[in-house]
C-alpha cells in the first residue's frame, strides 16, 4: 500500500511555554527568552521590521554579534548582564540545561517543540513499548521526550560534548532509570551496522546537518547523501512501525523535496506523509518565524 501525501503543506508551529518564547524579530535578529534569560541572536530569516522598541532588546542579558555567516566561528557573545555559565529550562516534566555556546546556540531548539509533543503523544498512544533510533540527536530533546513517554531509545551524535550534555540533561530531568542507550558514531556508518545486525526500530528521528563530520572525519553533505542515507533508515524499521520524522535546516531544499523522498522510502509502508516548515510563534506583531523544513512519515 503506497504512503499517501497530505496535499496540503502543514506548518508546525511552536507556541510560547512557561520557560520560552520568541519575544520579538526583525533586522535579521531575534530576540528570545530561555527562562530567565534574554538573549539577541542573528537570525537570517528575519527580514521585516521589529515589533518591539529597541529599548526591550536592549533588555537583552546576551547578545551574538553578527557572525558574517549562519555557521561563521567569527561571531561571539557580548554579555550585557550576569548570566550564569548553565541554567536549566523546562518543558513537560523534561529539563533541558542551556548555554550561551558557539555558533549562536544556546543547546536547545525550541521550534521543534511540535516533534516532542507529537513524538511523546505517539508513544503514550501505541499501548506497546516502542524501540525509537534518534540520529544527529544533539543534546537528547527529543530522546528525553521518547524515554519520558515509555521508549527505549537509542540515542546517536557525533559530538562527544553534545552525548555528555545529553547524559546531564537525563539526569537533571530525573530519568536516569529510562532505558537510553547513548552512543557517540558516524550516523551513515551506525545505519549500515545497524542493517548487517537486522536491528529494527519502531520509531526513527533524524536531524542532520548541512553539513558535518563524524568521530573520525567521516564526511556528510545533505544534498548528497540524505536520499541513500533515509533509504537505509527506512529498511531499519521494524514490521509493524510507528513513525519516521525528517527535519532539515538546509533552507536551499525544499519541503516538498522531502515529502517526495519520505514518500518514496515508505512507498511500501502504506500510512501518510505530512511535510512543511517548523514555525515560532512570536509573542509581538502577530507573526511567525520560520526555522526549517519537516517531513514525518507515520501510521
Amino acid at each position: 500500500m503506497k504512503a499517501s501525501i497530505t496535499p496540503l503543506i502543514n506548518p508546525l508551529v511552536a507556541e510560547s511555554w512557561g520557560d520560552y518564547a520568541l519575544l520579538d524579530s526583525g533586522h535579521g535578529r531575534k530576540l528570545e527568552r530561555y527562562g530567565k534569560i534574554i538573549v539577541d541572536r542573528p537570525e537570517p530569516q528575519a527580514l521585516w521590521t521589529p515589533s518591539l522598541p529597541e529599548e526591550q532588546w536592549a533588555n537583552a542579558h546576551a547578545t551574538f554579534t553578527d557572525s558574517g555567516g549562519e555557521d561563521s566561528e567569527t561571531g561571539k557573545w557580548r554579555i550585557h548582564h550576569d548570566v550564569a555559565d548553565a541554567w536549566p529550562v523546562s518543558w513537560n516534566g523534561v529539563s533541558f540545561i542551556c548555554r550561551l555556546m558557539s555558533f549562536r546556540h544556546m543547546g536547545l531548539f525550541p521550534e521543534q517543540l511540535t516533534h516532542w509533543q507529537w513524538v511523546n503523544e505517539k508513544i503514550k498512544k501505541a499501548n506497546r513499548p516502542l524501540n525509537i533510533l534518534n540520529l544527529f540527536a544533539y543534546t537528547g530533546a527529543a530522546t528525553l521526550a521518547a524515554a519520558q513517554a515509555g521508549a527505549t531509545v537509542t540515542h546517536l551524535d557525533a559530538s562527544k560534548k553534545a552525548i555528555q550534555w545529553g547524559k546531564d540533561n537525563q539526569e537533571a530531568s530525573g530519568l536516569q532509570d529510562k532505558p537510553i542507550r547513548w552512543i557517540c558514531d558516524d550516523a551513515k556508518a551506525f545505519v549500515a551496522r545497524e542493517i548487517r545486525r537486522g536491528r529494527k526500530y519502531d520509531g526513527i528521528i533524524m536531524d542532520p546537518p548541512k553539513f558535518g563530520r563524524g568521530p573520525d572525519g567521516e564526511r556528510w553533505q545533505i544534498e548528497e547523501d540524505l536520499t541513500p542515507f533515509l533509504t537505509d533508515c527506512a529498511s531499519l524499521l521494524s514490521d509493524n512501525p510507528s513513525f519516521m520524522i525528517l527535519t532539515a535546516y538546509a533552507m536551499r531544499l525544499s519541503s516538498v523535496t522531502l515529502s517526495n523522498i519520505m514518500s518514496d522510502v515508505t512507498a511500501d509502508k502504506g500510512g501518510a506523509v505530512e511535510y512543511g516548515e517548523l514555525l515560532i510563534k512570536q509573542e509581538s506583531g502577530n507573526r511567525f518565524l520560520s526555522t526549517s523544513l519537516y517531513s514525518r512519515w507515520s501510521v
